[in-house]
């Protein structure tokens, strides 16, 4: 045997790097296994809400998927998204993650949109748009101010089908379940598609009865949404005005003024009834020239079938009723029992001592 020779034996180089080839593949199989599918912990907590908004990049999501600690490592998350792709279509949204969520299921979440949550948003009945656009703007996300102006276009409105210069009164107030940042487009023909379902060709014939085209009737039901707090008052309260325009007599319907103030109502004056405004039913016979809410599905019946009666007066009771009378003299005793009502309502309330 040459005395120069190597001892050790030729195969044990190969067996070496075999042995520390076998340890990087499987360093590197833990580590895409850690990257893709190990849990992220939020630390104590269960759940957390994350919001996609529109128009954020695939990088403003993961930033705020790290500062929300949702994931434990920007760069992992990065990696993910650029292996199964789709970075550039996020859908906007609302989201729930439980903590244990991989950087995957996340991934595929955000992306696919599957998980995005609905949103339950509750309209009042007679709520102006600018009240409804505040609404769904804390609510969903949306962009007030867009809202507003599709909402006072009339070639969106003609677009959906709705022959008035703007869609209020066809708004209709409703509680939606909606999409966290949705477009406010859809979000109003949404609105606009459900006052159509309910105003259905046989509410348009009922209204074409009563001599009616539709935006006359919604008009008219939005005057009695302003005034009725009982929904057993509705249709009564609908049969006075009814009563008035089959006479010829002025409305006088305290909404059409509050609508003349905007956004911002506040006790009428009587100077405010000398206005000089077509909507202003103080001075003008018949109906405004638009509705001056978005009435709700009661009084929208109750407008189309009022209560037959002779009544053509009304005023509060103080217990969010009226006191509805047929001639000005028993209407005129009604106004004294609630300025009764009104001082009575106002000594308890100071209490024995006045204080």
């Amino acid at each position: 045997m040459n005395p120069l020779s190597p001892s050790v034996p030729v195969a044990a180089p190969r067996r070496m790097l075999l042995a520390v080839g076998g340890v990087i593949l499987v360093s590197f199989l833990v580590s895409g296994y850690v990257i893709f599918y190990g849990g992220n912990d939020f630390g104590g907590e269960d759940q957390k809400e994350f919001f996609v908004r529109r128009g954020a990049s695939f990088a403003q999501i993961v930033d705020s998927l790290e500062q929300k600690g949702i994931i434990r490592n920007r760069w992992m998350f990065k990696l993910v998204g650029r292996v199964l792709g789709g970075t550039e279509r996020m859908q906007v949204g609302k989201y729930r993650f439980t903590s244990g969520v991989s950087n995957t299921e996340i991934f595929f979440t955000l992306r696919d949109g599957e998980g995005n949550e609905l949103v339950r948003v509750t309209v009042p009945e007679g709520s102006r748009p600018r009240l409804q656009a505040r609404i769904f703007s804390r609510a969903i996300g949306i962009d007030s101010a867009r809202y507003m102006l599709l909402v006072n276009d009339p070639a969106v409105a003609q677009e959906f089908g709705i022959d008035a210069p703007s869609l209020e009164g066809y708004l209709l107030p409703e509680t939606y379940s909606l999409r966290w940042g949705m477009d406010e487009k859809d979000l109003v023909e949404m609105q606009v598609r459900e006052f159509k379902a309910f105003f259905s060709d046989s509410l348009v014939q009922r209204a074409q009865e009563l001599g009616w085209s539709m935006h006359q009737a919604v008009t008219f039901a939005s005057i009695v949404e302003g005034e009725a707090i009982l929904d057993g008052e509705r249709p009564v309260i609908a049969g006075v005005y009814r009563n008035r325009l089959r006479i010829g007599m002025r409305l006088e319907a305290d909404p059409t003024i509050q609508y003349l103030f905007g956004d911002r109502p506040r006790r009428v004056l009587y100077s405010d009834l000398r206005i000089e405004n077509p909507y202003n039913t103080y001075r003008y016979a018949g109906l405004p020239p638009g509705p001056v809410n978005n009435p709700g599905k009661a009084s929208l019946l109750a407008s189309l079938y009022p209560a037959e009666h002779t009544y053509l007066f009304f005023v509060a009771n103080g217990r969010r009723g009226h006191w509805f009378a047929s001639t000005y003299d028993e209407h005129v005793r009604n106004v004294r029992r609630y300025r009764h009502e009104r001082a009575r309502q106002w000594r308890e309330a100071k209490g024995p001592t006045g204080g």
